[in-house]
């Protein structure tokens, strides 16, 4: 792409476009200005523009109509609105018809830099550059190509066919899930119903007949039988996730279950025998709840006929780019936006991130910049700003212990070797990103905020990925 920056600016005060105009070319734009919406219209459709500034207000056409018009007709122009008459309505409705962006007046002329360079990162994202975003054969297809994973699917083909139960282990967010549905597809059983149960997410005096179910007046309340998830997985699959959770009753009796392959109805007299694969899962140190005494022992080695760990994301980051792209067509195509992409600098940002929770994390991270972005192509700086947010809202004191307590003890289980690299890194990631995301890229008054030298700064921005768009220095600022 060139280097020059062409912008096309409709505005129909003369003395607001001229001031506009000179801190625009000042910031390296070339400047066009249209005095009329419908002949900002004209312009665009013979132009060549990477930034389209609108007023909201003008004659000929609104600038509502002017963004709903050129989004059609150039679906990869930025376009920001300006307006002094700002409403709720206004601001939805610009941002649902296609605006990059929304300024109400009176605005900083800083501010207008910072969305115009935001802007301009965006356009630059050119298909060669941009990596679409190709759907998945398979909507809940595995998606990685790392040798973590690679000897993951290997051990899903070992033991799909075979009948024995399978207990996968990870961290919470990894996608356990996901490996308990490719043992399903794959194995011998596919053709019958496969059941998911959340341990987890139903109290432990419900659990009971959640699994097993009920006869008519077995307890109070039950009014009519209840066939539990058990018979409901008849000769299908049967999947357990967060095991670890499960109350001591109730691991008693599933025990039994797994001991003579029957079960009874809560109330009821006669076994009723069981045809069902159990898979279960859980991020739970199993082998250190049995010494806590709060999982059994024997039922540990009846689900453990075959082990299965799905690695942590930050174990597996040659990964990150692929999934990056599937969610962004998952949710690129739930929310409307056609061939949603990522620059390569946005996925080196993802790349760099140490993902606490998981490929979970990872989809909420590129499903909300995508509503950031409103279907441009996904910037560097979309991606830490919402990770910066993420941050903000959840890195407290308990969160920030939490991680420590994590590291260590993924050291102490042999699985890392460097926590005090990973905790200082991951840290030190989140200080720069949240510093460079106030700034609006401005590394000078990042610099000051930190207390260390611009030197130092672009030293550490480079060993993590980091590094704005449009980077906006204040002139004569030293190193």
């Amino acid at each position: 792409m060139s280097s020059q920056k062409h912008l096309l600016l409709i505005e129909d005060d003369p003395s607001l476009a001229a001031a506009l105009a000179t801190v625009l070319s000042a910031e390296g734009f070339t400047v066009e200005i249209a005095r009329r919406g419908d002949d900002g219209c004209r312009r665009a459709a013979n132009g060549t523009f990477d930034v389209i500034l609108t007023d909201l207000r003008l004659p000929g056409l609104g600038g509502l109509e002017v963004i709903r018009r050129l989004h059609v007709q150039q679906p990869g122009t930025p376009i920001l609105l300006m307006t002094a008459h700002g409403t709720t309505e206004t601001a939805i409705e610009a941002m649902k018809e296609g605006a990059f962006d929304y300024l109400l007046k009176p605005f900083e002329m800083e501010e207008l830099i910072a969305a115009t360079s935001r802007a301009l990162a965006s356009r630059r994202l050119r298909p060669n550059d941009a990596a679409p975003a190709e759907p998945s054969p398979v909507p809940t297809a595995l998606i990685g190509k790392s040798r973590p994973m690679q000897e993951v699917y290997k051990e899903i083909g070992r033991v799909a066919t075979k009948p024995v139960t399978v207990l996968i282990r990870g961290e919470t967010g990894t996608g356990k899930e996901l490996i308990a549905r490719a043992l399903y597809a794959h194995g011998d059983r596919s053709r019958g119903p496969f059941i998911a149960v959340n341990c987890a997410a139903i109290p432990e005096t419900l659990l009971e007949s959640e699994l097993f179910g009920h006869e008519r007046g077995a307890f109070t309340g039950a009014i009519e039988r209840r066939i539990g998830r058990f018979e409901q997985a008849d000769h299908g699959t049967l999947f357990l996730d967060e095991i670890g959770e499960m109350g001591a009753s109730t691991q008693a009796k599933l025990l039994r279950v797994l001991q003579e392959r029957t079960f009874q109805r809560i109330g009821g007299r006669d076994p009723i025998p069981l045809d069902v694969r159990i898979i279960a899962a859980t991020h739970v140190d199993l082998e250190a709840a049995i010494v806590g005494k709060t999982f059994r022992e024997d039922l540990f080695y009846r689900l453990n006929q075959v082990s299965l760990f799905l690695p942590p994301l930050r174990d597996r980051p040659e990964d990150i780019p692929l999934l990056a792209l599937h969610f962004a067509h998952k949710h690129g195509e739930s929310l409307g936006f056609k061939s949603p992409a990522i620059h390569p600098d946005a996925v080196r940002v993802l790349c760099d991130h140490p993902w606490p929770g998981n490929v979970r994390e990872l989809e909420n991270v590129v499903r909300q910049a995508l509503l950031r972005t409103g279907g441009y192509p996904i910037a560097d700086i979309d991606v830490r700003e919402v990770l910066s947010k993420a941050t903000r809202n959840a890195m407290t004191p308990e969160s920030l212990q939490g991680m420590v307590t994590e590291t260590l003890a993924s050291a102490e289980r042999g699985e890392i070797s460097n926590a005090y690299d990973r905790l200082v890194g991951q840290l030190d990631f989140e200080v720069l990103s949240q510093a460079m995301t106030r700034a609006g890229g401005n590394q000078a008054q990042a610099a000051r905020w930190l207390g260390i030298s611009r030197v130092t700064l672009r030293e550490k921005l480079r060993t993590h990925g980091l590094k704005a768009p449009a980077e906006i220095d204040e002139p004569g600022a030293g190193t």
